[in-house]
């Protein structure tokens, strides 16, 4: 079940990325988004952004650092920083689709399908994810260097489920 969105807010753009190109990529009148259209949207967010999300990004040592970039009734989209040995929890996206896309730095993910075992990768910038429900993660800057990312999730605002580890995720 997902949260409502007031529809006043149905197209809600962060004041730094609030150009034209965000607005119509952001296609408020689409209310489910496929995981191949979430990284077509990541992707070109981080590559045609890319100026614009240099001067937001802000990157703490003390925690991870995030703003969200755009939210419609159909998709949020969301900057996130990492700053060297930072990590999420093993988690999953509460049944929604995703995608993210490295845009600085380089970024490790363990990750887990229903019915799965647990696989391990690691992503440079430009690389680009995209994933269905059924699908849990973690993501880690292993490396030395700050790392930023670009997240989308269709439906929107999907409560995040944590677990101890990505084994103990059984699906959606």
């Amino acid at each position: 079940m997902s949260l409502p969105v007031n529809l006043k807010h149905a197209k809600d753009i962060h004041p730094g990325v609030d150009v034209p190109l965000l607005h119509d990529a952001v296609r408020p009148e689409r209310t489910l988004w496929s995981p191949t259209e979430l990284r077509e949207l990541t992707s070109a967010v981080a590559t045609e952004l890319a100026t614009p999300l240099r001067d937001i990004v802000q990157f703490d040592t003390e925690q991870r650092w995030w703003a969200r970039l755009a939210l419609t009734m159909g998709v949020e989209l969301w900057l996130l920083s990492w700053t060297p040995g930072q990590s999420t929890e093993p988690h999953d996206h509460g049944g929604a689709a995703g995608s993210f896309t490295v845009f600085i730095g380089e970024l490790g993910e363990q990750y887990l399908h229903t019915g799965g075992s647990v696989q391990s990768a690691q992503w440079q910038a430009g690389n680009s994810v995209a994933f269905g429900p059924g699908r849990a993660h973690q993501l880690r800057n292993n490396n030395s260097r700050p790392a930023a990312s670009v997240h989308a999730y269709s439906p929107p605002l999907r409560p995040v489920r944590e677990y101890r580890t990505l084994t103990d995720f059984a699906g959606v």
